[in-house]
């Protein structure tokens, strides 16, 4: 009899280990209980905070690269040379924005409503409104010099920002774009310094 007790005994505390184990390992890291994200609760292993503030902060950072690019490419004024890297920044820039859309989805965040120019500021290399409007209205040399110093300021910030991801960031595909993005816009930085060397000396 005291052997059945015994054994009783072990089984209900093993039954009590086993619920207990479920229930931590069902715990959701973000604090929610919401049974319909899915996506977070299934990799929120791999992601973390930095990695989502870095999809949500370069997103809108890119488009603005874009668009300057687009308003230099408008400007019949605009150099070859400079023209010609202004449609690479285009190439690169927008499928990353795509995949950074992507991950945000995957991870559950509402991608439909990244940050937008208003959430940043020139420490991360942004330029605001007055910015573009003059860059807009840059005619001759002046806007080929205008856009590099500009893109030059703009790239600065994106290669801080992924720097941040590299330090802080937990998800692998995240931290190799982040790497990609400071070997790529280090790259374009020599080559606008470059051009704005020229540039300096034809108009001096």
């Amino acid at each position: 009899m005291a052997r059945h007790t015994r054994t009783a005994v072990l089984a209900t505390g093993a039954l009590l280990a086993a619920v207990t184990l479920a229930a931590c390992s069902n715990d959701d890291p973000t604090g929610t209980d919401n049974s319909t994200d899915q996506s977070t609760t299934s990799i929120a292993a791999d992601v973390n905070q930095a990695d989502v503030m870095f999809a949500q902060m370069m997103i809108p950072h890119h488009q603005q690269a874009i668009e300057m690019s687009d308003i230099l490419l408008a400007n019949d004024a605009a150099m070859t040379e400079v023209a010609t890297l202004a449609e690479e920044i285009k190439a690169a820039q927008g499928p990353e924005i795509d995949t950074l859309n992507g991950w945000l989805t995957e991870w559950g965040v509402d991608s439909s409503a990244p940050m937008d120019h208003g959430d940043m500021s020139s420490d991360d290399g942004m330029m605001s409104d007055e910015d573009l409007a003059e860059l807009e209205s840059a005619s001759g040399a002046e806007v080929n010099r205008l856009f590099l110093e500009q893109m030059i300021m703009h790239h600065e910030g994106a290669i801080a920002m992924a720097q941040e991801q590299v330090d802080n960031g937990q998800n692998a595909d995240a931290i190799a774009l982040a790497e990609d993005i400071i070997a790529t816009q280090e790259a374009e930085i020599a080559t606008m310094g470059s051009i704005l060397g020229t540039l300096s000396d034809t108009t001096g």
